[in-house]
C-alpha cells in the first residue's frame, strides 16, 4: 500500500505529537474519517478531552471526514453544553436534585442544534472553537482561535469570535468542480499517484487525473 498505514496512531516515527485520531476515538458518536490527524505535544491520542459537554445521554453525534488537519487546542462544544433558555433563569436547578427534579425540563425545550459535522480536507487552527451543531464543509479553513456559531461553506476561509467569512479559496465554478471531483474519496493508490495534482491549483490537471 502506498502512503501512510492510516490504521497507525502514530504515522511520523519519533513524532507522537501527531496522532491518526480514528484510531484512539472509542465514543461510538464521535466519527473520524482516515487520514484525520490531531496534533498536541501534550497528548495527541486523546483527541476526546477535547469534545466538550458530550454526555451519554447525548443524542448528538460529531463526523469528521477524511484528510482534516486539526491544531492543538481545539474544542467541540456540544449539545449537552445547552441550557434552556425560554424561562427566566437559566441554571439547572433539576441536576442538583434533592426536590429541584421536579423543574426538569422536557426534551424538547432544550436548544437542540443536531450533530456537528467537519467535512474532508478541513484545517482547523490553533484553539479554535467549533459550536454545537455547525456544519463545516470540504475544503474549508478555520483560523486560530475563532469561534464557530454557525456553517461554514466549502473552501471558504472564516475567522474572528463569532467567525465570520474572510474569502472563498477558489471561484464558485472552481469549487463546484472540486466538490464533485472529492478526491479524498479516491483509492489511497489513486491519491499517492496523483499528490502533485491534487496539492496544485490546476482545475484541469487534477480533473484529467490518472486512473
Amino acid at each position: 500500500m502506498q502512503g501512510p498505514d492510516p490504521r497507525e496512531k502514530h504515522p511520523m516515527k519519533g513524532f507522537p505529537q501527531v496522532c491518526f485520531i480514528k484510531n484512539t476515538v472509542s465514543n461510538p458518536k464521535i466519527i473520524i474519517g482516515d487520514y484525520t490527524y490531531y496534533d498536541d505535544p501534550e497528548d495527541s491520542e486523546n483527541f476526546e478531552r477535547n469534545v466538550l459537554y458530550h454526555y451519554p445521554f447525548s443524542e448528538d453525534r460529531l463526523i469528521i471526514g477524511k484528510f482534516c488537519a486539526l491544531a492543538r487546542g481545539v474544542k467541540f462544544i456540544m449539545n449537552g453544553a445547552n441550557h434552556k433558555i425560554s424561562g427566566f433563569s437559566t441554571y439547572p436547578f433539576q441536576i442538583f436534585g434533592h426536590g429541584w427534579e421536579k423543574v426538569t425540563p422536557k426534551p424538547e425545550e432544550f436548544p437542540y442544534k443536531g450533530d456537528t459535522v467537519v467535512g474532508n480536507d478541513v484545517w482547523i487552527g490553533y484553539e479554535a472553537i467549533v459550536m454545537p451543531g455547525v456544519k463545516i464543509d470540504d475544503g474549508a479553513i478555520i483560523a486560530a482561535k475563532s469561534v464557530v456559531t454557525r456553517n461554514v461553506p466549502a473552501y471558504a476561509i472564516v475567522g474572528g469570535n463569532p467567525a465570520q467569512l474572510i474569502e472563498k479559496r477558489f471561484s464558485e465554478e472552481i469549487i463546484n468542480e472540486l466538490l464533485d471531483i472529492a478526491w479524498w474519496d479516491w483509492n489511497i493508490e489513486k491519491i499517492s499517484r496523483n499528490l502533485e495534482k491534487i496539492v496544485s491549483a490546476d482545475i484541469d490537471a487534477l480533473r484529467n487525473s490518472d486512473a
